[in-house]
């Protein structure tokens, strides 16, 4: 099947970005896995091809264009290729949104410059030691001492986390509150108090740093408050939706890919004197797989197309990430299978695919997560 979802102008886009991955990613990317993360430089070639804050104001450096569909195009390519170590999509698709809609006038002459090229490197701190897709369970505080929020508290599995010159801290400015004492806060890099810990050692995704962070009595301004105070969690539903599809969009495009590599093997490997893929098992393997991926890339597409005019839902979001990332699970697994003892191998790319997708039904929300989410909009 087709896709009618793209223009002349964006496949011009995807040839831009291949050309990019190409060059720019590509030939060192087994550097970076061995150094658990990427050159800082790439961060600014990324700059310099247009590619960070493509939906940004242009008197910022950035692109000016809404269209959603470029990141999407972007973080597909990134997939296809097998390169997870660049952190993009956690800078474009998921902060980008929060700096967007939340910055002050006089926070975005101060950050957006910087963001759009690359000399910034962003990344969001929700997630804790004790309190994972439960939001309302952080315990990290943030509270007024004059000018100034106190931030006390500790983040883990933060996605760019060693690189990040500007970190979104998810805390609570007014612990007695609840849901509605929870605010976001910008902290800088260099920021008494602030500090890194481990770049953590992962079963996959080896080139993507992934930190620890620390607070310890960290003096925020309040300048560098995003948005309002007590609607951070508000905040937070308002924008993972485009959190989700973009891990559900890149989970259909690996699983595709993985796919397409492995019926390539199918066709070529050989036993008992005939190409694996004409044994009948191996050949009704492939005709699911196949199957299976047609539809879910029509529902992706949708929801790509939806969030592109503003419409995607955050029960439809919910759908799309818990059914392709266990698609792309499922998919994967087999695809090793049909690999035979190859398909162990870290030199062929279905073996290091395995080690890389199984994050993918736990980040951004888990898929039970993603489930409670759909049965509530049920009402059940």
């Amino acid at each position: 099947m087709g896709r009618d979802i793209y223009t002349e102008e964006h496949e011009a886009f995807r040839d831009m970005v291949r050309s990019f991955i190409a060059k720019e990613i590509a030939p060192h990317h087994e550097q970076w896995e061995k150094d658990g993360i990427v050159s800082r430089e790439v961060w600014l070639a990324a700059g310099r091809a247009g590619l960070l804050g493509i939906d940004m104001p242009e008197e910022f450096g950035g692109g000016g264009d809404p269209d959603y569909r470029y990141y999407v195009i972007f973080n597909e390519e990134l997939a296809k290729a097998g390169v997870h170590g660049p952190g993009f999509a956690v800078h474009n698709d998921i902060n980008g949104g929060y700096l967007r809609q939340l910055c002050s006038p006089e926070q975005q002459r101060r950050w957006f410059p910087g963001y759009c090229s690359g000399e910034i490197v962003t990344a969001i701190a929700m997630t804790e030691p004790a309190a994972g897709s439960d939001l309302q369970g952080i315990r990290t505080t943030a509270l007024k001492d004059g000018d100034h929020y106190v931030l006390n508290g500790s983040k883990t599995f933060i996605s760019n986390g060693i690189l990040a010159d500007l970190v979104i801290v998810v805390a609570k400015t007014d612990p007695s509150a609840g849901a509605k004492g929870v605010s976001l806060l910008a902290v800088e890099r260099g920021m008494e108090g602030f500090e890194r810990g481990r770049n953590l050692d992962k079963v996959g995704m080896h080139a993507q740093d992934t930190a620890e962070l620390f607070f310890d009595n960290v003096r925020v301004p309040k300048e560098n408050l995003l948005g309002e105070e007590g609607m951070g969690f508000i905040y937070l539903m308002q924008n993972l939706a485009r959190e989700r599809l973009s891990i559900g969009a890149t989970a259909q495009a690996a699983a595709e890919t993985a796919f397409e590599q492995t019926l390539e093997y199918c066709k070529s490997r050989e036993a008992f004197g005939r190409p694996i893929g004409k044994f009948q098992h191996n050949r009704f393997t492939l005709a699911e797989m196949k199957t299976e991926l047609t539809v879910a890339r029509s529902f992706t597409d949708e929801c790509i197309v939806k969030e592109s005019r503003g419409e995607l839902t955050p029960d439809e979001a919910a759908m799309l990430k818990w059914w392709n990332t266990e698609l792309l699970k499922r998919v994967v697994d087999r695809c090793v299978q049909l690999h035979g003892g190859y398909g162990y191998m870290t030199e062929y790319p279905i073996a290091k695919a395995y080690q890389d997708v199984r994050i993918q039904t736990i980040f951004g929300g888990t898929t039970e997560i993603m489930k409670e989410i759909i049965g509530r909009g049920l009402g059940v």
